[in-house]
């Protein structure tokens, strides 16, 4: 194993995201919109959230990397995306795809897979039953929400990074950072990470970021879960329920220090 993943590759990257600011061009749903927008600024990245058919190609041309999150799905934004993607494999820049509730109905799950035949993406990142889903047709998610572990699920994970050749970021209680070979198990978090919406949605958007700084895909991605993690467990101990929770994670994304990732990390390769 040649991969090293480290607080000061994390604090690293977070420092080239304040320095760049890059543009991280977001197709995502209505509910999370504002709340991912804000999680980009507070690490220093630059949101826009753009879906318009007559723009998201244009906005491509000055995008450092492309967030598509199939939450609130409608044929326009399909479209937006379909296009989106393709101008981006044409820059070269990286792509993110959030399979948001797939597997809840027939159109998020053909929604996805058109996706995936119509471009590259460069990560995939969601839950155990999302990422369980794309692997298996029969496997099913309670809405958004997953019905399964990520680390029962390291198998499929595995071999949907293989198949498609992207990394595969499957989040939970443990989250699964892979490339089909190696696996990054990042055990950072808070289970009221999990009580508020969006927060896999932002993670997302913040991989996004990572990507747009750093070329090595599964140590962006690993960095971003890293990032994630650790900042929920720090705003976990300031805040009385989901509500506060909110409002102090965003406040940890912008004041997140190298001596706090140091003290908190807690990772294994496999």
């Amino acid at each position: 194993m040649n991969v090293k993943v480290d607080p000061k590759g994390v604090w690293s990257d977070i420092q080239a995201i304040k320095k760049s600011s890059p543009l991280v061009h977001n197709i995502t749903n209505y509910v999370v919109m504002e709340s991912t927008a804000n999680g980009l600024l507070a690490i220093g990245a630059s949101p826009v959230m753009a879906h318009a058919v007559d723009e998201v190609e244009d906005m491509i041309k000055i995008a450092n990397s492309l967030v598509l999150n199939i939450g609130t799905l409608s044929p326009a934004w399909i479209q937006a995306m379909t296009l989106s993607l393709k101008a981006a494999n044409f820059k070269g820049i990286p792509v993110v795809l959030d399979p948001v509730g797939i597997g809840a109905t027939p159109y998020r799950t053909k929604t996805t897979h058109s996706l995936l035949a119509d471009g590259k993406v460069t990560a995939i990142r969601g839950n155990a039953s999302e990422i369980a889903s794309l692997t298996d047709s029969h496997i099913t998610t309670k809405g958004v929400d997953s019905l399964l572990n990520a680390i029962d699920c390291h198998d499929q994970a595995r071999i949907l990074a293989s198949k498609i050749k992207c990394i595969v970021w499957m989040s939970g209680s443990t989250d699964v950072i892979t490339d089909g070979k190696l696996s990054i198990l990042v055990h950072n978090g808070h289970p009221l990470m999990s009580k508020v919406t969006g927060m896999g949605c932002m993670a997302t958007a913040i991989t996004g970021a990572f990507l747009a700084i750093n070329q090595d895909i599964l140590l962006g991605c690993a960095h971003a879960a890293i990032f994630m993690g650790v900042a929920g467990e720090i705003a976990s101990t300031n805040c009385k329920g989901p509500g506060s929770f909110k409002l102090e994670f965003i406040d940890v994304l912008y004041n997140l220090s190298l001596d706090q990732i140091e003290e908190r990390i807690r990772l294994d390769l496999v």
